[in-house]
Parts: C-alpha cells; sequence; structure tokens
C-alpha cells in the first residue's frame, strides 16, 4: 500500500486517534460528506491514508463539482449571445487542504477550491471571424416529410456555431454526436449498402453534404468523404458525403492562419451553411456546382 510523504510528516506531528465526519463544502452548502476512518488504511495501529480511496473520494468529488464552459454563439438575429465560464475542482488545492486538516481531533468542514475554465470561443473571437464569408451552400429538401425535416434540423443545429482553429480537424460525427432517439433522431429513410431503408437520423447526410460543399467552396483540405452507394437527389452527381455512427465520416482540416466559423441552419425546406472567417485569412476558393432546386418525388417505405 502507497503511503505519502505528507502522510509521513502527519504522522509525525499529529494525534493518531482519527474520528468524526469529514465535510466538503461548496459555496458554503455539503455536498460530501465521509468518516475519516474510511479513509485510511485498516488494521493498522497508526492512522495511514489510503491514496486509491482518496483519489476514489476525489475523483467522486470533482464530478459533483464540475461544470463544462459554454461557448459564445450567435443567435438567429446574428446577436452574440457570450460564453459562460466553466470550473471544476483544483485537486492541488483540495489535497493540501486535506492533509493539512484530516488528522485533526473534531469534525472539520473544507471548502472546496475550484479551478476556473474559460470558453473555447469567446466573444471576441466571435466578432473577429464573422466579418468574412468565404463558403457557402444550399440544398433543398421537401419540408412536409416531417421526420426527415426534423432530423435535417437537429443536425443543421448541432453543427451551427461550431468553430476550427487553424491546423485542427473538423469531424462531422464527432461534432453531431451518435444519432439516438434519446437526442431526438427520428426513423427517417436512408440509404445502406446501395438499399433505401428507414433509420435512426435519415436526412443528416443532406448536412453533412451542404457543409462539404461549403467547405469545399472555401477552399479548406478535405480529410475523409465518402460517396453514397446510390446517386441522392439534394447534390449533383458526386458531390455528398455519406456519414454514419459506425461507418464513414466527413472530416477536413483548417488549413488557413485563422479560425474557422461554420453557420448552420435549415429553414422553409432550405439546408443553408456558411463559412466564415477573419479579414485577415488568407484563402483560395474552389468552383463548386449548385444543388438544384428541384424537390425531388418523395419515396414511401413499406414494411410488412
Amino acid at each position: 500500500m502507497k503511503m505519502t510523504y505528507l502522510t509521513i510528516f502527519f504522522l509525525l506531528f499529529t494525534q493518531t486517534n482519527v474520528s468524526h465526519d469529514l465535510v466538503v463544502t461548496y459555496k458554503g452548502k455539503p455536498i460530501a460528506s465521509i468518516n475519516r476512518t474510511d479513509l485510511m488504511v485498516p488494521y493498522l495501529d497508526d492512522p495511514l491514508i489510503d491514496d486509491s480511496k482518496f483519489s476514489e473520494f476525489t475523483e467522486e468529488l470533482g464530478e459533483k463539482i464540475s461544470q463544462e464552459p459554454v461557448d459564445a454563439t450567435i443567435d438567429d438575429d446574428g446577436i452574440i449571445v457570450p460564453g459562460q465560464e466553466g470550473y471544476t475542482l483544483h485537486r492541488q488545492k483540495f489535497t493540501e487542504l486535506f492533509y493539512t486538516n484530516f488528522f485533526e481531533k473534531d469534525a472539520i468542514r473544507i471548502e472546496a477550491p475550484i479551478l476556473k475554465l474559460h470558453p473555447r470561443v469567446d466573444s471576441e473571437l466571435l466578432a473577429d471571424i464573422r466579418t468574412q464569408q468565404i463558403g457557402q451552400y444550399i440544398t433543398y429538401f421537401n419540408a412536409n416529410n416531417e421526420e426527415r425535416s426534423h432530423n435535417i434540423s437537429l443536425s443543421a443545429e448541432a453543427i451551427n456555431n461550431h468553430v476550427v482553429f487553424p491546423g485542427k480537424t473538423f469531424s462531422f460525427n464527432e461534432v453531431v454526436g451518435k444519432r439516438t432517439k434519446e437526442k431526438g433522431y427520428l426513423p427517417a429513410p436512408e440509404i445502406v449498402k446501395g438499399e433505401l431503408t428507414e433509420g435512426i437520423g435519415g436526412g443528416i447526410c443532406q448536412v453533412s453534404s451542404t457543409l462539404f460543399n461549403a467547405v469545399d467552396r472555401a477552399g479548406v483540405e478535405i480529410i475523409e468523404r465518402y460517396s453514397h452507394s446510390r446517386k441522392v437527389p439534394y447534390v449533383p452527381p458526386g458531390r455528398d458525403a455519406t456519414v454514419s455512427w459506425y461507418g464513414p465520416d466527413f472530416t477536413f482540416k483548417n488549413n488557413y492562419n485563422q479560425p474557422l466559423l461554420i453557420r448552420s441552419k435549415a429553414i422553409d425546406g432550405k439546408v443553408i451553411i456558411n463559412i466564415y472567417s477573419s479579414d485577415l485569412v488568407e484563402y483560395t476558393p474552389r468552383k463548386v456546382p449548385n444543388a438544384s432546386d428541384q424537390l425531388p418525388k418523395e419515396i414511401k417505405i413499406f414494411s410488412n
């Protein structure tokens, strides 16, 4: 069993009769408590702290306190919504407080120290990189197909306001996440191995394909892209980007000297994706054919 140097120090200079509860507070309110004997190595005459038990207690405490920061965004009216700081347990300071107070005879209370976490994207950055549009693409869909339209809207919102920093790679699957019923995705037609079938999240490939054409127009480096096994109606031949959680992904790298901002929305039967950056960006656009605005005929899938 491991024994830290701090434990040895306190064994030399403190009493060995350790009892009572240890209470951890946050903003003055108790969030965790434990009998200090539960954190010690059993069956020893002198109290030794069990490092594994202490690590487990600290981990659980961190989960209760931690809150992820929230990035700044741009709302539908074009107004920047400021981000919010997050925070997590300051483990080094907590360990110091823990060892300083642990061997006291009376019950003790420790105010959990926190470490602030800053948003990845703040208002100042957004204001700087929303100035120049360097890519755009629009595709069309039948808004009367409610399930497919719903999935398109969800995935378009998932990539909206995402910022790709210089040298970083964007992954559609990573940003959008797994398409599940719990996240609100609905069964809708999709292509699987050349066959039209119905699956959770059907329709999101229109969003990934629209994004591919928008960033391709912006001249970014395409890392990974796969076409469907059969022609899709919403983009010209060879201009699609199929995605699947357990299969293909669409990824691209920001090879420019400035961050890229993705603005994406699905409205009135259109998927509209714009790519923005700073006025200082040095980019080389590419020519990409437009998508047809003619809506495809609805195909119904019948199951036995």
